[in-house]
């Protein structure tokens, strides 16, 4: 039991009415009302915890979203605010169980909403399905843009570009999520567009919003935002028959230096990729840049998502890792490079000396190829082939080209890089529950050797 301030004289005994000078430690740590938790003495504290104890527990119900104070869920409830599941193919009234990685929980979502009947709308707007892009032959072939094309995607780019500025201008302590969706779909709406995400592979909303130890693909929600917290929103608009992609990360009130650190290398991370874009540049070159500038501060590149085309399809070819070609081996290919070092060390030793495949040289592979009088060279040639078969990295294929569009939106951890799902099925966080930032801009490439930057 903690003892009371001075304002405790004028409380009363939970118990018994009687004057009360102690308080209960939990509901202090809690920071519950005085008015329940007061007692006159330990015997009636203690006589009392069989039925105060059920005042800690709805505290830490209101705390995870569940059982808001004054029954806010129950009143969201009826709303038709729901939390969803299945990818936004079904809704509870109850937050799921899942194994949290961070602080932060998912709140209910408000129902979907409209768009007016004069928007031109993609193909997945009323049942939620693609038709068109996942068969599309420009899943696996580079598109290269008409003037037609590219005319209306700058169009497109310029809506999204005030589409996510008017959501910028919301971001402050105390707005919801699901505030910033209704401003992203209003202006989206207003300027003759579709919000591409909405209904998207049932996508319940029209843009994302990734707080904190999100990734990305957060669903807008009842969540207030708190002083502190960083949010990325990511809005995509259909116009003309084209879509438009960018998202930026923003700080909410006062953000502790850490995370100021994490947001400036994501948005330097993409910036340098940004440099290198130009004809003949290799795709996988644009995570090698990003890899190098992430790792040199001391954080990860999230290896799940990736940039993509972008025009008439949503998502299409090509595929752009964030991350680089750095070799990571498993066990069984630490035992092969340990069986090359022993049968040939004096090679090794002169001409290897690194740890990784690419410190075996070409040279060294033809030396093992021409001594086939060696019984053993046959063996070690084929466990050379597997060794090369164990490496994992950035193997993205192609080259840029002059009228190719694609994204690139780097989404840079403040921890390691793996991530998890949450029950909702479309919600990435980090595995270990420290913050993650991201930046997305659509881009073209032009002849002259330089990109040119849509949003």
């Amino acid at each position: 039991m903690a003892g009371g301030s001075d304002a405790a004289e004028t409380l009363s005994c939970a118990r018994c009415s009687n004057p009360a000078s102690l308080l209960c430690p939990k509901c202090v740590e809690l920071k519950l009302p005085r008015e329940g938790a007061a007692f006159c003495t330990q015997d009636c504290f203690k006589a009392s915890w069989s039925s105060h104890k059920s005042v800690h527990l709805k505290a830490k119900l209101s705390s995870l979203g569940t059982d808001g104070a004054g029954g806010q869920n129950s009143d969201l409830a009826s709303e038709g605010w729901l939390y969803c599941l299945r990818k936004g193919q079904s809704r509870t009234p109850k937050l799921p169980p899942f194994n949290w990685t961070g602080t932060l929980r998912p709140y209910p979502i408000s129902v979907k909403r409209n768009v007016p009947a004069h928007i031109d709308n993609p193909d997945w707007a009323n049942d939620g399905v693609p038709k068109v892009e996942p068969n599309s032959d420009w899943q696996h072939r580079v598109e290269i843009k008409t003037p037609d094309q590219i005319e209306r995607m700058r169009e497109t780019c310029r809506i999204a570009r005030e589409v996510l500025d008017a959501a910028a201008r919301m971001i402050r302590p105390g707005v919801t999520t699901d505030e910033i969706d209704r401003v992203v779909h209003e202006a989206t709406v207003a300027a003759g567009a579709y919000p591409s995400p909405l209904n998207y592979h049932f996508f319940p909303k029209s843009c994302c919003t990734s707080v904190n130890e999100v990734i990305c693909h957060g669903i807008p929600d009842a969540r207030k935002l708190e002083d502190g917290d960083i949010i990325n929103v990511d809005v995509t608009v259909y116009y003309k028959g084209v879509h438009g992609d960018l998202n930026e990360t923003y700080f909410v009130g006062n953000v502790d230096e850490a995370s100021r650190k994490l947001v400036q290398c994501t948005y330097e991370c993409l910036d340098k990729a940004i440099s290198i874009v130009k004809p003949g540049v290799r795709f996988r070159d644009v995570g090698e840049v990003i890899n190098r500038h992430a790792s040199m501060s001391g954080l990860s590149v999230v290896k799940s998502y990736c940039g993509h085309g972008i025009g008439e399809l949503f998502h299409c070819a090509p595929n752009i890792p964030h991350y680089g070609s750095i070799l990571v081996r498993s066990r069984f290919a630490n035992l092969l490079h340990f069986i090359f070092i022993f049968n040939y060390p004096k090679c090794f030793m002169e001409n290897c000396g690194k740890r990784t495949l690419r410190g075996f040289p070409w040279y060294f592979y033809r030396k093992l190829s021409t001594t086939f009088n060696d019984s053993t060279a046959y063996v070690n040639c084929f466990l050379y082939l597997l060794l090369l078969l164990t490496q994992s990295g950035n193997k993205a294929v192609g080259v840029m080209k002059a009228g190719q569009t694609f994204t690139i939106e780097p989404m840079i951890n403040a921890g390691v890089w793996r991530d998890q799902m949450w029950p909702d099925g479309w919600t990435a966080v980090t595995a270990d529950g420290k913050r993650s930032a991201q930046f997305e801009h659509t881009l073209l490439v032009t002849s002259i050797f330089i990109s040119i930057l849509f949003a």
